[in-house]
């Protein structure tokens, strides 16, 4: 299975640090913010990622260059447009194979197993499993609603609108596809990944959410950005051993 980070935003509730440093690259802990996320990815088992650029993105080609000093590969699309989440990654659907993709923000740092993650998926035949978290602003991030046997039945407030949740979850931005869900998704034009999502979930494919209980936290923002470096330097997350952290370790 191949992995994607998409890295092409703007970054734009960063600025001014995001105006001449792409955020992937801003440093967390000394260390840039998309490298933590290939480290991750390396030491549970990837070896290809897919990196979309748009913003500021020769910075981020030069920096991780061929992907061989972090022993992975990597390949580079270009958005001359900005395409968002859904049409980002239709572009690089070519680089899948018609292979499942894990994908990343790569505004993201977070503690996950992600063998575990892709073993799950894989045992359920799922047309996509969607990492999610318990937060009590569930509803502010983007409502996702599943059921018991963990499918997930509603996307902010869209999907099989007869069924009744028994948990409600957000969205944690990591997420394995199969590209089948990309058919309907337009070539070179802004959308969502929600979309399909929402699409396969009214159609009664397996859609399915996977709790995630290690750190996790979405660098939006200058306090959560300044709130990660804490989080580091108090050992919720490192760099070397990537242990989780336990118990779950909520945003700040």
């Amino acid at each position: 299975m191949k992995a994607m980070i998409l890295a092409a935003g703007l970054g734009t509730r960063l600025r001014p640090l995001t105006n001449t440093i792409p955020k992937p690259l801003l440093p967390v802990g000394g260390t840039p913010l998309i490298v933590w996320n290939l480290l991750l990815l390396k030491r549970h088992g990837f070896s290809q990622v897919v990196i979309n650029l748009h913003h500021l993105g020769p910075m981020i080609e030069q920096a991780l260059g061929t992907g061989s000093k972090f022993g992975i590969r990597i390949i580079y699309p270009h958005e001359p447009v900005l395409l968002g989440t859904g049409g980002g990654v239709k572009q690089a659907e070519p680089h899948f194979s018609g292979e499942p993709v894990l994908i990343l923000n790569g505004d993201t740092l977070v503690e996950l197993d992600l063998e575990a993650l892709r073993d799950f998926h894989r045992a359920r035949n799922a047309a996509a499993t969607l990492v999610l978290r318990e937060d009590p602003d569930a509803a502010r991030w983007g409502l996702v609603e599943i059921g018991d046997q963990g499918q997930i039945l509603r996307i902010t407030g869209k999907g099989l609108m007869n069924s009744i949740p028994t948990a409600s979850r957000m969205f944690a931005g990591i997420h394995i596809l199969h590209p089948r869900l990309l058919r309907q998704v337009p070539k070179g034009v802004t959308s969502s990944i929600i979309g399909p999502y929402v699409g396969a979930i009214e159609r009664e494919e397996p859609v399915f959410g996977y709790d995630l209980q290690g750190y996790w936290s979405d660098i939006g923002t200058a306090e959560r950005y300044t709130q990660a470096e804490r989080d580091v330097r108090a050992g919720l997350i490192r760099l070397e051993d990537r242990q989780p952290v336990e118990p779950h370790v909520p945003l700040k």
